[in-house]
């Protein structure tokens, strides 16, 4: 696909978006460490003043060429763009809609706005990643933060298990993962760069068909596709409504986004074989996301039922590899 064509254009203006939610970050933490109660009930403006400035710089990315930074280990091209827009979009909208439940559920708010632009920080590095490195430490940023703040009502004693159960497949998930990528580092010599691994898979055999499934096991996990969906029903279920409203938008983004890249640059030697996969993936998604929801009598299960079968519908496009399917 041409929109993941590397440019070569190393710019620092490929991450301006992300320079924006770091130093909202930063802001947020200060005030909430050293100022008083008055200046804690500014951090949700704060907050969402910070996101939006990072919406708009994402505007104006898009008129520009694409661009890379990080010596080209993270790429500003339009699918990059639309992908952080979701997450950026997904973050503000839960900035509105935390301050009232956690003041209800006598949380405190400061640290909450903390990890939420942590998790979107490592949303929207994932959505850009263009090397094996910045993938993981995107996706550790993410997952780490969205660990946390499933649990962040700590009183609650099914945040608390909603965050042991996320805890422990994401960790699996992540290891699954992570062995895939350790093969494709082997098999392409020691490269690094998505595009520059895959012309050594054209010839891999079983240990290419190995990489490719263990990396479609940690992906699956993010989509909470079938069978990697176990966790999505009891995380859901537990967390606080506003991280639910996070993850089953905005980390769901940023891994699709990861499958795009990921399938469509690294694996093109192998596109039949993923999109074989990724076909029956999405039909087990499809049927068992909808016909599980029909029996739930919690809302929230409901919800992360219903989520599980869009996954699937989405994952239509991602099987069909043409522009029109990713778009």
């Amino acid at each position: 696909m041409d929109v993941f064509a590397p440019t070569g254009n190393l710019h620092a203006g490929a991450i301006w978006p992300e320079v924006v939610v770091t130093l909202t970050l930063l802001i947020v933490l200060v005030v909430d460490l050293v100022g008083g109660s008055a200046a804690r009930k500014s951090l949700p403006a704060l907050s969402l003043f910070g996101l939006l400035g990072a919406l708009v710089t994402l505007v104006l990315q898009w008129q520009q060429p694409q661009l890379e930074s990080f010596l080209g280990s993270f790429a500003a091209d339009p699918v990059s763009i639309l992908f952080r827009g979701l997450v950026v979009a997904t973050a503000a909208l839960t900035v509105m809609m935390a301050e009232r439940y956690f003041l209800q559920a006598g949380a405190p708010t400061g640290e909450f706005y903390v990890l939420l632009l942590t998790a979107t920080l490592g949303g929207m590095f994932l959505a850009g990643a263009t090397d094996l490195i910045m993938v993981f430490v995107s996706l550790e940023t993410l997952g780490i933060a969205s660990y946390l703040m499933a649990g962040y009502t700590k009183r609650d004693p099914r945040s608390s298990e909603a965050a042991l159960k996320y805890l422990l497949t994401g960790a699996s998930s992540t290891a699954i993962f992570l062995y895939g990528m350790s093969l494709l580092y082997g098999l392409s010599g020691g490269q690094t760069q998505l595009a520059a691994i895959a012309p050594y898979l054209a010839n891999a055999g079983l240990v290419g068909i190995l990489a490719l499934v263990f990396c479609l096991g940690g992906i699956g996990f993010k989509l909470a596709a079938v069978p990697f969906h176990q966790w999505t029903p009891d995380v859901y279920e537990g967390s606080p409504t506003p991280v639910v409203a996070f993850l089953s938008v905005g980390s769901k983004a940023a891994g699709f986004a990861l499958a795009v890249r990921f399938l469509a640059t690294v694996f093109p030697a192998m596109t039949e074989e993923w999109r074989a996969v990724l076909s029956v993936l999405a039909i087990l998604t499809m049927v068992l996301g909808n016909v599980v929801a029909i029996a739930q009598t919690r809302l929230k299960r409901l919800l992360a039922y219903s989520s599980i079968g869009q996954a699937g519908f989405v994952l239509i496009g991602l099987v069909a590899g043409t522009e029109a399917g990713y778009a």
